[in-house]
This record gives structure tokens, C-alpha cells and sequence, in this order.
């Protein structure tokens, strides 16, 4: 079973379009797709474009949580490190949901 919308080496996202990733989380989603969800991953694609230019590792994208049926944005592996992400896209402040989403 695959747990993430997406996923790739830090190289090969990289080296792909924001169009191209987009694309593939948008196959991989089964719920409806809103705007605001896709104007999210195409932000968190550029951000993450800018920021891992200088890193070797793993993305993923949409992470599922085996029994817990959440979802983790995106998950980085970076040597021995697991970074896990939950962007807030557009949001000017940050609720106790959020904090506890994180």
C-alpha cells in the first residue's frame, strides 16, 4: 500500500517541474480537489525547490498515518534525520489546532 500522494529522491524533485509534481499529487488524492489545496502544494513545492538545493535525501508528499488517518504535508529524509512538515499555507495566525496538528 502506498502511504504518500508522492514521493521521490531530493534530487529528482528537484530536477521536475512544479506542474509535474502537482500532477502526481493530484492523480494520488482522493478527495475532492479544492483551490485552495492545490495553490497550497504548488507554494510548498517552490518553497521546497528553494530550500533543498544544497541536500541529498528523500520527499514525500501527502504521508499517510497508518491507524490514525492523518496526514503529515511532508516528510524529508536528510541523513539520518526525518523532518516532518505541516505548512499553514496563507494563514496569518496559528490555532492550538495547528500546533496540535504539528
Amino acid at each position: 500500500m502506498k502511504r504518500e500522494y508522492y514521493s521521490a529522491s531530493i534530487a529528482d524533485f528537484l530536477n521536475s517541474k512544479p506542474d509535474e509534481i502537482l500532477s502526481k499529487l493530484v492523480r494520488n488524492n482522493d478527495f475532492t480537489l479544492e483551490q485552495t489545496q492545490r495553490d497550497a502544494w504548488l507554494e510548498e513545492i517552490t518553497i521546497l525547490h528553494e530550500a533543498l538545493s544544497c541536500y541529498q535525501g528523500s520527499v514525500y508528499f501527502e504521508y499517510s498515518i497508518p491507524r490514525m488517518g492523518k496526514r503529515i504535508d511532508v516528510v524529508l529524509l536528510i541523513g539520518p534525520v526525518i523532518f516532518v512538515l505541516e505548512f499553514k499555507i496563507g494563514e496569518k495566525e496559528f490555532t492550538s489546532y495547528a500546533r496540535d496538528q504539528v
